[in-house]
């Protein structure tokens, strides 16, 4: 779970970074001010725990998570080496997914790389890089497979696939847009920079943020992600900066005047989340409540597993209740009674929002 913040230099990544993980990166008006990546573990907003949480006041309250790891900008010519180009494209290499931070703003007084802004450009620029990458690890590849062919013909397809894949990048489209062959599916080690799901987070200004359908630069980075089957998030970087200094409360009062039901950086994370195909099912109780994250599909012993291998070795049972039918009935004594709490086993794939205890025995 973990998600790389590339851009331009100066589009706000560092900014953006330190509103969401209040890990005080780096952040100045000129590019590579971020030397090496700053990583950050973000909590997953979720109400269902919240209300959990009080309807037990645990000692403890523990949400899911997701990594961030704010890579410094990216340039013209990084896939040569420009900038620091080969060590930020390795470092994006680690990731599950890209947060794309697009500058979608005019601002004299913040330096923008290329001169002016341009939200097509940017992207082009820098999905242009990652491709130029792949290209480099698929000739490697190609010529990894025709040397295996030579003592086994099954290596003759994977040449045959990368081979097809080669003119696909060649032409600047992505792996991600490339259908003749699902390329992430059949070849899982294969790592490709440009096969990575996309969220395009616009960096607005204030007023943008307020009405991101009226901005241009908005409109223009909701098309390309469109076409791309990619999210675009409206972000305003130096206004979650604010926000993220608040409390609870106050942040909702600020969001309220606004006119806005939640923050940006809110529904990146959420966005992220859901990007990676993750899921949380709920833990409960006086000691702690808690959000387990698994993905979708996960049945019930494999998510017993990530509070512990024992859960999943001497795996019995689960006793699910859904978190609608416990906020309906007001307690877990109250769900059982009315015979709303189900004894799942082996085969059960839990749901997202599922309470769940597990009865084990090793």
């Amino acid at each position: 779970m973990k998600l790389g913040i590339v851009g331009l230099p100066n589009v706000g990544k560092s900014t953006l970074f330190n509103a969401i993980t209040n890990a005080g990166a780096e952040s100045a008006n000129y590019p590579f001010c971020t030397i090496d990546p700053n990583v950050g573990m973000v909590a997953v907003p979720d109400a269902r725990l919240d209300q959990l949480s009080e309807m037990y006041h645990p000692k403890k309250t523990t949400p899911a998570v997701i990594e961030f790891v704010d890579i410094a900008g990216l340039v013209k010519g990084a896939s040569k080496g420009e900038g620091l180009g080969n060590k930020f494209l390795g470092n994006i290499r680690a990731t599950d997914a890209i947060v794309h931070v697009v500058r979608c703003f005019d601002d004299d007084n913040v330096i923008h790389v290329e001169g002016a802004t341009d939200p097509l450009r940017d992207i082009d620029t820098i999905d242009l890089e990652l491709v130029m990458a792949d290209l480099e690890m698929v000739e490697r590849r190609i010529d990894k497979a025709k040397k295996a062919a030579k003592g086994d013909k099954k290596f003759l397809q994977e040449a045959a696939d990368f081979e097809g894949l080669r003119e696909w990048l060649n032409d600047g489209r992505s792996a991600r847009s490339y259908s003749e062959v699902d390329i992430g599916a059949e070849y899982p080690d294969c790592e490709l920079l440009s096969l990575k799901p996309v969220i395009y987070a616009a960096n607005l200004d204030e007023d943008g943020f307020a009405d991101p359908e009226r901005v241009s630069y908005y409109q223009q980075v909701a098309q390309r992600a469109a076409e791309q089957n990619a999210q675009v998030i409206p972000v305003c970087a130096k206004l979650e900066a604010e926000i993220a200094q608040l409390e609870p409360e106050e942040k909702q009062l600020f969001l309220d005047d606004l006119g806005v039901a939640e923050s940006g950086l809110d529904r990146l994370v959420k966005a992220s989340y859901t990007l990676l195909g993750l899921i949380s099912y709920l833990t409960s109780g006086e000691d702690e409540c808690r959000a387990w994250t698994i993905t979708q599909g996960t049945k019930a012993p494999q998510a017993a597993g990530k509070i512990h291998s024992d859960f999943e070795r001497g795996f019995i049972r689960a006793e699910v209740v859904s978190y609608q039918d416990l906020m309906a009935c007001g307690s877990m004594a109250a769900a059982r009674e009315k015979g709303l709490i189900r004894s799942e086993g082996k085969e059960y794939v839990v749901q997202d929002g599922d309470i769940i205890l597990f009865r084990f025995n090793v």
